[in-house]
């Protein structure tokens, strides 16, 4: 809060080299910032004295000299101006861990030597960032709890625009056997990355291809129908922002010839997604038999603020049949509150079991296998310790497995 004519007092400093910011008094306007390097200047033990000098406008004083920071030194003479130094660019940056091999589990992410990203889990993601523009970056991905850059296991090199924004998807494979096909471990970046939506009542959707083993696939909504929202996308590539109408969707992963794989709910409306931009990654294997028994294939969401990836609740399993009667339920009522209703069909007998998982993935609610018998069945699940939230309700039997979206309310 100094005012024009005032001295603020000594400030007595350790030599150092100082940057020094002039801002307005609120703090909210940096005027300009300038290099003070005392140290490099050998001014131990001086004692010296800084002016404000000049004008902020110019034009608007006879064209006088304009604003600085400038030193008057105990010996005199002319005052030595200090530097302005370069405003540092930035650009924003998420960064989405979808490597499914397990050897890739957990990795440390290091940006120029230093430690950006410890302990990065399979399946979450990393709030955007500001990370330098203009210099190259070079990010080396090294396994879990490692000790410093040089145990990378994969090394990438970067120059980011100013102001730019960028999402970069690790996939791939990083063991040499137990993975068919082995599709090399890499960074897939996308530089036009958004934090909102353009449109506040949309939700904008980014699409990437990101199972090693599906082929290049079509993505389809079924439930308005919109039809193909997604064409021909192959492993590694993204497919560009969809500005939808914030709905609950159902989004059909098909092959390139229209043959359905999966359909899963997309439930933007329900989630209260207005406004918001995300992305939405192919992810795991379609076969995790010849991937090691790794991860099964599915389509999950990263979110702008990071975190664990959000699965989308499957309502088509992967090479189920819709034809196939021999497991067939329904769930009611739909949103539930503290007891949940299922009516089961079957054309033949079996035990099955009843999985609820939220949308983490994770497993909220085991129900005891029960056995089912031909015709219909009828079971009721108490949801009492169950969180308000979006779930899939997943009804297994040793060869079959039939799932659907409930919503518990409170």
């Amino acid at each position: 809060n100094i005012s024009y004519s005032e001295f603020a007092g000594y400030l007595s400093l350790p030599t150092d080299d100082y940057t020094l910011e002039v801002r307005t008094a609120d703090g909210i306007i940096t005027v300009a910032s300038y290099s003070a390097p005392l140290a490099t200047l050998g001014l131990d033990g001086a004692a010296i004295t800084v002016l404000a000098s000049g004008f902020l406008d110019p034009i608007m004083n006879n064209g006088g000299p304009g604003f600085g920071l400038w030193v008057s030194t105990a010996a005199g003479g002319d005052l030595i101006p200090l530097p302005l130094t370069v405003a540092e660019e930035f650009a924003r940056l998420q960064v989405i861990h979808n490597c499914a091999d397990a050897a890739a589990a957990v990795v440390d992410v290091y940006i120029n030597e230093d430690l950006a990203i410890p302990d990065f889990a399979f399946r979450t993601a990393t709030p955007f960032i500001d990370v330098p523009a203009g210099v190259e970056l070079v990010v080396d991905i090294a396994p879990g709890n490692s000790t410093s850059a040089a145990e990378a296991i994969a090394t990438f090199l970067y120059t980011l625009n100013a102001d730019g924004k960028y999402i970069l998807v690790a996939n791939g494979i990083v063991s040499a056997t137990g993975y068919s096909p082995e599709q090399p471990f890499t960074l897939s970046v996308f530089g036009t990355a958004q934090e909102v939506a353009m449109v506040a009542t949309n939700t904008d959707v980014l699409v990437m291809h990101g199972s090693t083993d599906a082929p290049v696939v079509d993505v389809a909504e079924i439930s308005v129908p919109a039809g193909t929202v997604v064409n021909d996308l192959a492993y590694g590539s993204f497919a560009g922002y969809l500005e939808l109408g914030t709905a609950d969707y159902a989004l059909q992963v098909q092959t390139s010839t229209g043959t359905p794989v999966a359909t899963y709910s997309a439930p933007l409306a329900t989630l209260g997604l207005d406004g918001a931009a995300l992305t939405v990654l192919a992810s795991g294997f379609l076969n995790p038999a010849n991937n090691s028994n790794g991860p099964a294939f599915g389509l999950y969401v990263a979110l702008p603020a990071g975190g664990a990836l959000i699965a989308l609740p499957l309502i088509t399993n992967v090479g189920l049949s819709e034809a196939d009667d021999a497991m067939s339920f329904n769930a009611w009522p739909n949103p539930a509150n503290d007891v949940l209703n299922l009516s089961i069909d079957a054309s033949e007998a079996y035990r099955a079991s009843v999985t609820l998982t939220d949308m983490t993935g994770r497993i909220a609610l085991q129900v005891p296998s029960a056995l089912i018998n031909v015709g219909e069945n009828r079971l009721t699940i108490d949801l009492a310790t169950l969180a308000e939230g979006l779930y899939t309700v997943s009804v297994s039997s040793d060869k079959k497995i039939r799932t659907s979206a409930v919503q518990v309310v409170r």
